[in-house]
């Protein structure tokens, strides 16, 4: 059982990614990502993804400064956009991405998504990103398990890390299968559905533990080793999303909730997706 905060999975490489961070996707540069970020680390959060399709990384990297806590404590994920993928490029990109955070070094660098033709280049960048120190992990996001393996079939170092979007309307469990046989950590976006949490079922389940729907659904995600980054500007909602440690769903009930698997999606098809 994960037991608190300061757990943390370790991927194959060794580094250790907390189970649980915070999303800041669509959060406003200025002020609203440096609050939000803030909030997140005085409450205890070490994680904290963003993306350069976010626009935001110049505001993280200030919330962090400004945070009094040491840079090795916390946990910073990027990604590089689609229309910067390729071998030179990418390069560039995690420069930029660098400098916009203030960081010497980035912990997680992630391929945003499968571009066809020009992710495997883009992992090339990250090997050797990777290679040089300047990234602790390297990973994919909304890859399947065939980008996978074509990523496998031609390099040195498989993916510690793929963020997709998963949550109990889209529990992709041969992908979550695939990755746990290769060593790879499967990480959630969205994982409460942007909101939509209005199911009786999930109602149901944490009357039972008295919880909410959403402390029920992070902690099915935990229970399933699934690393996860609920996005919230509000802390008493990150105060909410980080009460999940002093209970543990039952086999019974997490098995009810895998049954809401509809492969519903509410983000794009990473086999047919536009950029």
């Amino acid at each position: 059982m994960i037991q608190n905060m300061s757990d943390r999975a370790r991927l194959h490489n060794g580094v250790e990614m907390p189970w649980l961070g915070l999303g800041v996707y669509q959060m406003d540069e200025d002020k609203q990502v440096v609050e939000a970020v803030q909030s997140a680390l005085s409450l205890g959060y070490r994680s904290i993804d963003t993306a350069t399709l976010y626009q935001n990384e110049t505001g993280v990297g200030e919330a962090v400064a400004s945070s009094g806590i040491a840079r090795e404590e916390i946990f910073i994920t990027t990604k590089v956009w689609n229309s910067d993928q390729g071998y030179e490029s990418t390069l560039a990109a995690f420069e930029t991405s660098r400098r916009k955070l203030g960081l010497d070094y980035i912990d997680l660098y992630l391929i945003h998504w499968p571009v066809k033709g020009k992710y495997k280049d883009t992992w090339r960048a990250l090997e050797k990103l990777y290679a040089e120190g300047a990234v602790r992990a390297i990973g994919v996001s909304n890859f399947q398990p065939s980008h996978i393996e074509d990523i496998m079939a031609d390099s040195q170092v498989i993916p510690m890390v793929n963020q997709v979007e998963y949550h109990p309307k889209l529990a992709q469990k041969p992908l979550l299968a695939f990755c746990q046989f290769h060593g790879i950590q499967l990480e959630a976006w969205s994982p409460l559905m942007n909101g939509k949490l209005d199911d009786p079922l999930l109602h149901q389940i944490a009357a039972q533990y008295g919880k909410t729907a959403a402390q029920v659904v992070l902690r099915w995600d935990l229970q399933n080793g699934v690393v996860t980054i609920p996005k919230t500007v509000h802390p008493g909602r990150m105060k909410e999303n980080m009460d999940l440690f002093d209970f543990e769903l039952s086999p019974q009930d997490m098995a009810l909730i895998s049954q809401l698997d509809q492969s519903v999606r509410l983000g794009a098809d990473p086999d047919n997706f536009d950029f």
